[in-house]
């Protein structure tokens, strides 16, 4: 018997990258896959269907079923559409997994509004336009497993990143609340920060101390959709290569407290003793960058 033997799993963005190594796990794991790509070029421009059909064909060559969908997953009729197939076809839903993504880097100061509105639209919408109808079929169902995708930099931080960043760290909020809200139902709501090659990873440097290949991130979304995991619930996992890692869950570290109300006097007073910062630790190593560059450049000159 497979691991996901009998269950029925929809991955959006799985025609190419993580998004196909997931489904075709899913599928050597046993389960019916729904393979959902817009099928659109880095830039959001030629939508075709034909990368989600050529997953359907690979998987079909495993020995499993699979159909496709082509559509923009930020149109909330495409994320029902995605469900209804699901349902339609095979008569339930187990699982999804939200990989679809875009990127627009752009300095905050230099980000056209268009540039932020699509990075949102397609990451975070696009996670709740799958969330919504499948939450409700695994309610009915008494069971279930959504999966969202994130980056490390959802609580770092990017430089050139906001409009990523803002939606990542939307999709670990709606994650957990959704964990929250679903548990009584069964139905478990995690999210994976991946480190993999892949077209979107393209600019990102290749010396970076961590990084993996899609195929190595697929195992861990297929945990999640198992039955294994039925008591793992609002937990965000890196996963970078042969490493697997756990988030903390926010907390406040420190406080302080006033007799009556604050005024900026006493906060400027007591802020530093009392409550303190928390390094920023890629601010840390851009003050490092940024020194090192100038006694480089101090030394040329």
């Amino acid at each position: 018997m497979g691991y996901l033997e009998g269950k029925v799993v929809a991955v959006t963005g799985s025609g190419r990258g993580i998004g196909r190594a997931v489904a075709l796990d899913c599928a050597r794991a046993g389960a019916r896959v729904v393979v959902a790509d817009h099928g659109v070029s880095m830039h959001g421009e030629e939508p075709t269907s034909d990368v989600a059909d050529a997953v359907v064909k690979e998987i079909e060559a495993i020995g499993s079923e699979a159909v496709a969908i082509a559509g923009d997953v930020s149109d909330i009729g495409v994320g029902q559409r995605i469900v209804d197939s699901a349902v339609a076809q095979w008569g339930r839903l187990d699982g999804v997994v939200c990989v679809a993504g875009i990127l627009r880097e752009r300095m905050l100061f230099n980000m056209a509004e268009d540039e932020w509105d699509d990075v949102i639209r397609v990451h975070l919408k696009g996670t709740f336009s799958l969330f919504r109808p499948a939450s409700a079929v695994m309610r009915k169902q008494g069971f279930g497993s959504l999966i969202g995708f994130t980056s490390g930099v959802y609580a770092l931080g990017s430089v050139a990143q906001a409009n990523y960043a803002a939606a990542k760290a939307g999709i670990v909020a709606l994650t957990r609340s959704a964990a929250l809200g679903l548990n009584k139902y069964g139905v478990t709501c995690n999210v994976i920060a991946p480190v993999a090659r892949t077209r979107m990873s393209e600019n990102v440097p290749q010396d970076l101390a961590e990084m993996g290949d899609p195929e190595d991130v697929a195992p861990m979304a297929v945990y999640l959709l198992s039955d294994e995991a039925r008591h793992v619930t609002g937990q965000v996992y890196t996963v970078v290569g042969n490493k697997i890692a756990v988030w903390c869950q926010p907390e406040e570290v420190r406080a302080m407290y006033a007799a009556g109300r604050w005024t900026p006097e006493d906060i400027a007073a007591r802020l530093d003793s009392s409550v303190g910062i928390e390094e920023m630790p890629l601010l840390a190593k851009l003050k490092e960058y940024e020194a090192a560059a100038a006694a480089k450049k101090a030394a040329e000159g």
